[in-house]
């Protein structure tokens, strides 16, 4: 599973909406296993339907990112795009884009009630994963504009803006 997960980024969230496959302790699975033992162990899931499913998300999952360039360019367009950071408060204050927010469980509830579902917002991580969660969270409650900033704030550096420092987490 470790090697799937860096092939599909994002299919520990596909399998668990399609499967109820990795999301808690009961259904959960181990990196050294294989796609087969799980799906084996899953109902006997037909491991060619799975990896079909797996591409189909991925594609799903490629539209909701946005390059660090287009974003520069949204973000100098004015055309008021929401920028939510969904890193820890210490990756925000180390590096961040300007403009953006730090998300907070008081942001989300904020979100989900007030805000406009169809305005867009894109979301910022360090590398681009977690960010792609949020977005596919908020997707999955309505939101219709939801981006995920491909490679995140460390793409941003070395790409757009290199006076955002870029740094390592230990």
């Amino acid at each position: 599973m470790h090697e799937l997960l860096e092939i599909y980024p994002g299919a520990q969230r596909a399998l668990f909406r399609k499967y109820h496959i990795g999301g808690c302790a009961s259904c959960g699975f181990r990196p050294e296993e294989t796609l087969a033992q799980v799906c084996e162990r899953n109902e006997q899931l037909p491991v060619d339907e799975v990896i079909r499913h797996l591409d189909v998300s991925r594609d799903e999952d490629s539209k909701m990112q946005i390059a660090p360039a287009e974003l520069a360019e949204h973000l100098r367009s004015g055309d008021g795009l929401k920028l939510v950071d969904v890193r820890t408060h210490e990756e925000f204050d180390a590096a961040h884009i300007d403009g953006s927010t730090l998300f907070s469980q008081e942001l989300m509830q904020e979100m989900l009630m007030k805000w406009d579902r169809d305005q867009p917002v894109v979301f910022v991580c360090h590398h681009g994963i977690r960010s792609m969660d949020a977005a596919a969270y908020f997707a999955g409650h309505g939101f219709t504009n939801v981006k995920s900033l491909t490679g995140g704030v460390d793409a941003w550096s070395t790409e757009v803006d290199p006076n955002v420092p870029r740094y390592h987490l230990e």
